[in-house]
C-alpha cells in the first residue's frame, strides 16, 4: 500500500482528506497546513499547569494527561495536525533502560551502552511493554475528529547517541569512536534500535495515527559519506518496516542541509527542513518525488509580529513552487517562545495561502 491509496481502515478515513495528509501525499491543498514541532509543551501555560509536580516520562504513560496535552495546541492555535506527545527516548525507557529526562539536561543514561555485552539490554519492544500509548493514540483519535495525530520517534543514530554518550553532547565524540572504530558492533546496535523503532512506530500507527514522524535530532553530526555508510541503513529499515500501513512517512533532523537528499533516500514520503537553506534549493537536494516540511527559524517568534510574517511569507514564497508543502518550524518551538505568536503565525499563513 502506498501513500497514495486510501486506507481501508475506519479510523483512517476521517483523516484522509485533510490538508495535512493531502500535502504529504503531494496532492492539492485548500491552504498550506501548519503545526509546529514541540507544539505541546512548555510554551504553553496550560501545559505547565497539568504537568506541575509530573516528571516527564512519567506524565508520557497517563493516557488521559497525554491526550489532554496533545490536544491543547490543536484547541489553542488551530493547527493542521496533532503530534503525540511523548518523548524519544520513552521506547528505551519501556525495555528497561535505565534513563531518565533530568529538567535543563535533557536524557541521561546510568550506564552507557559501548559494548556488545550491552547490547543484550536492548531487547525487542512489544506493544504491551507500551500499553498506554495504544490507549492514549486511540482516546486522540476519537477527540481529534477530522484532525491527523502524528506518531513520531526517534532515529537509531539519535537513539545511538544518548546510549552511548550517557545523554546529550555537543561532539558525539563516543559515538563517532565506536562507529569508526567497531563497525560491526555499530551496525548491529543500530539494527537494534531500528527493530524497536519499528515496532514504536507500529503501536502507534495501529492504534490511529495518521503519519509519523522519524526524529534524527543529533544526525546533522555526520558527513554524508559517513551517514550513507553507517547510518542510513537503519533508517532504512524503520521506514521500509512501517511501509505497509500506507500512512505517510516525515524524516527529520538539524543541520542536515548537505544530507537531505539521503533523508528522502532513506525511504521518507516528506522531508523536514531546518532553517539553514531555503525550500527551493531543499527541493533541488531531495529531488523529485518528495513533500517537504519546513522551515522557519524557531527564534524568529520572537521577533515583532511584521518581521515573522515578513519571514514566514519568504518561507512560503520559496515553497510557491512545490508539489507538497508542510509549514512547520525549522526545529522544535522554544521553551519561552509566546503562544500567542504561534496562534498568529498559522493564522498567517492559512490565511495567506487559502485557495
Amino acid at each position: 500500500m502506498s501513500v497514495n491509496d486510501r486506507p481501508t481502515g475506519q479510523q483512517q478515513t476521517g483523516t484522509y482528506d485533510s490538508a495535512f495528509l493531502r500535502a504529504c501525499r503531494r496532492e492539492p491543498v485548500p491552504h498550506t497546513p501548519v503545526w509546529f514541532m514541540r507544539q505541546a509543551g512548555r510554551s504553553l501555560p496550560e501545559y505547565r499547569k497539568v504537568r506541575e509536580g509530573i516528571a516527564m516520562l512519567d506524565s508520557c504513560t497517563r493516557p488521559e494527561l497525554v491526550t489532554e496535552i496533545t490536544l491543547q495546541p490543536v484547541r489553542r492555535h488551530h493547527v493542521d495536525a496533532a503530534v503525540y506527545y511523548s518523548d524519544i527516548v520513552v521506547p528505551l525507557k519501556a525495555i528497561g533502560i535505565d534513563l531518565d529526562i533530568k529538567p535543563g539536561v535533557g536524557p541521561v543514561v546510568e550506564n552507557p551502552i559501548r559494548t556488545r555485552a550491552d547490547l543484550d539490554r536492548l531487547r525487542p519492544l512489544e506493544p504491551g511493554d507500551v500499553a498506554y500509548v495504544t490507549e492514549a493514540v486511540r482516546m486522540l483519535v476519537q477527540e481529534l475528529g477530522s484532525t491527523p495525530l502524528i506518531g513520531f520517534a526517534g532515529a537509531p543514530f539519535t537513539l545511538a547517541s544518548y546510549l552511548i554518550e550517557g545523554g546529550p553532547s555537543r561532539n558525539h565524540e563516543h559515538t563517532k569512536a565506536l562507529m569508526y572504530g567497531d563497525p560491526e558492533l555499530w551496525a548491529d546496535l543500530l539494527d537494534r534500535l531500528a527493530v524497536i523503532t519499528s515496532a514504536f512506530l507500529d503501536v502507534q500507527i495501529e492504534a490511529g495515527a495518521s503519519a509519523v514522524q522519524l526524529f534524527d535530532s543529533w544526525v546533522g553530526a555526520l558527513s554524508p559519506a559517513d551517514y550513507r555508510r553507517s547510518v542510513m541503513p537503519a533508517s532504512a529499515k524503520v521506514f521500509e518496516a512501517v511501509a505497509h500501513h500506507g500512512v505517510p512517512r516525515i524524516h527529520f533532523g538539524v543541520g542536515t542541509g548537505e544530507l537531505l537528499g539521503l533523508l528522502g533516500e532513506a525511504g521518507a514520503d516528506v522531508v523536514g527542513v531546518d532553517w539553514r537553506i531555503p525550500l527551493d534549493e531543499a527541493a533541488r537536494r531531495v529531488g523529485p518525488g518528495k513533500a517537504l516540511q519546513g522551515n522557519i527559524d524557531p527564534a524568529v517568534l520572537f521577533a515583532p509580529r511584521e518581521a515573522v510574517e515578513t519571514k514566514a511569507r519568504e518561507v512560503l514564497d520559496a515553497a510557491a513552487g512545490l508539489e507538497g508543502h508542510i509549514f512547520n518550524l525549522g526545529h522544535g518551538v522554544l521553551p519561552t517562545t509566546d503562544p500567542d505568536a504561534l496562534t498568529h503565525l498559522a493564522e498567517y499563513v492559512h490565511t495567506q495561502t487559502a485557495r
